[in-house]
């Protein structure tokens, strides 16, 4: 499959144009102005709870507030405003749902921040809101140059391979960085270098995604062959496997060098799916759940750091003192939210090690209830139906496996945390995307959502009508002329 790139006039064969005209279809209305009005709406309920923390906590409101009001508004004008000129056919509930989830993080961290210089340790505890606002600015702009520089999703195609050794790169420097470098909690997933940090393998995620897009569009045919029937699942020939084995291998690899259980996770639930959604074959998730209970079962007989957190998440009371206390503390903050929570400002989150960034579900849930933290999980509901339509709707096969694969990689990330602050998984050390603390994965994730708005744009946008064709020779019009 080839791509067509902005000044190249390159085809992706019969039938898969995403701007191919329909006869007699009008074109969608574009909804830039209901985009704008779901902004509008997402930044007053972050100013609401901003204001709501500040009330509770201290009496009146920040002074900042008005500056990070000003702010805030004009990043989320600014991406409308290349979103309205550069992808007016997006969807128009992707820019709001991350700028509410964006929003409700700033302000959950902004009241973790009050409670930590509450207990007189604003000597060692930096302001994380403001640090989180720059990255969220930062993530902002690259969101706008992704839309730029990707003028045509189906471009990607071409640059697949390229893109997928670069993801292999990033996944793979932290395992090669000494400790000193790399290591954090136990986990080898960060370059630190005076000073600065960041997590490569947040960035490695959307190039792998990428190069699974392109590579099982391409052997989608292969991979959809059976061989046999067992107890009602088309079972792929032996041969076919190599795909899925590499995977799992891969995912083996960064669970071992870099003691990174999230990461690994992620990677292999995401091609799994995508090897599906290509194929159509139930029996690819069978293989897939079979590779990964093996794969833990000989991690968790192998590896001591898989075997502490599993005995945790069996235990966790048992561990109480130790590796446990997160999630004992997490499970008292959920029980003592109950169904409407404490109240923003009410709760004790702080009470919650690294609240901020892993636990910061656990922090929302103590504040704002079950009910709140529902309704958070709604606005991500919305973020990845609305992937997954657009990967329905959009007509090129790339685009609809990579809209697929980016939208289930937020849904399983989202699981598999919330899994792990509940009790109902083992924790796995990934982030709540665009709500929890961090700019590795916070900046990655808006990379993530302007892929898919660009998708989207494709997948809406009109056909542009064809350019009239001279008539043939033998079809043109004769007249004799007398002369």
């Amino acid at each position: 499959m080839t791509a067509a790139i902005p000044g190249g006039p390159l085809s992706v064969g019969p039938g898969t144009d995403p701007r191919q005209a329909v006869p007699g279809v009008t074109a969608p209305p574009k909804r830039r102005n209901t985009e704008l009005a779901m902004l509008a709406f997402a930044v007053v309920i972050t100013l609401a709870a901003q204001t709501i923390v500040d009330i509770t906590v201290t009496g009146s409101p920040s002074p900042e507030i008005a500056t990070f009001g000003v702010w805030f508004s004009g990043i989320w004008l600014g991406a409308h405003l290349v979103v309205r000129r550069w992808a007016p056919y997006a969807d128009p509930l992707l820019l709001p749902c991350i700028a509410l989830l964006t929003g409700l993080g700033l302000s959950m961290i902004h009241r973790l921040d009050i409670a930590a210089n509450a207990l007189g340790e604003a000597t060692t505890t930096r302001e994380d809101a403001p640090t989180q606002l720059l990255w969220a600015t930062i993530g902002l702009v690259l969101f706008i140059a992704v839309l730029l520089v990707v003028r045509d999703h189906r471009a990607l195609s071409r640059l697949a391979y390229t893109i997928g050794l670069v993801g292999m790169v990033l996944l793979a420097i932290p395992a090669l960085l000494p400790a000193s470098m790399s290591e954090v909690n136990g986990a080898k997933i960060w370059i630190r270098v005076a000073g600065f940090s960041i997590q490569p393998g947040e960035f490695a995620k959307i190039c792998l995604v990428v190069f699974f897009a392109a590579y099982l569009n391409d052997k989608r045919d292969v991979l959809a062959l059976a061989s046999r029937r067992v107890l009602g699942l088309e079972i792929p020939r032996a041969r076919d496997l190599g795909p899925v084995l590499l995977a799992w291998g891969l995912s083996i690899l960064v669970l071992v060098f870099e003691r990174d259980l999230g990461s690994s996770l992620l990677l292999f639930g995401i091609f799994v799916v995508m090897l599906y959604v290509a194929t159509e074959r139930a029996s690819w998730l069978l293989i897939g759940v079979m590779l990964f209970a093996a794969g833990s079962s000989v991690a968790y007989q192998l590896f001591g750091h898989v075997r502490v957190r599993v005995d945790t998440w069996l235990d966790p009371f048992a561990y109480r003192d130790t590796g446990g206390y997160q999630i004992v503390q997490s499970l008292f903050g959920l029980g003592t939210g109950g169904l409407f929570g404490a109240g923003l400002g009410g709760g004790r989150p702080d009470q919650v090690p690294v609240a901020k960034s892993d636990f910061i579900a656990a922090a929302i849930g103590e504040e704002l209830g079950l009910f709140g933290l529902v309704a958070i999980v709604v606005v991500y509901l919305v973020l990845v139906e609305r992937g997954l339509r657009t990967s329905l709707v959009v007509r090129d096969a790339f685009g609809k496996l990579l809209a697929a694969g980016l939208a289930f990689g937020v849904a399983w990330q989202v699981f598999v945390v919330l899994g792990g602050v509940t009790g109902l998984l083992p924790l796995t050390g990934l982030t709540t995307p665009f709500v929890a603390y961090g700019g590795s994965s916070l900046v990655a994730n808006f990379a993530l959502v302007a892929l898919l708005v660009r998708i989207s744009d494709a997948a809406r946008r009109p056909a542009t009508p064809p350019a009239p064709q001279p008539p043939k020779l033998g079809e043109a019009l004769t007249e004799v002329v007398k002369r």
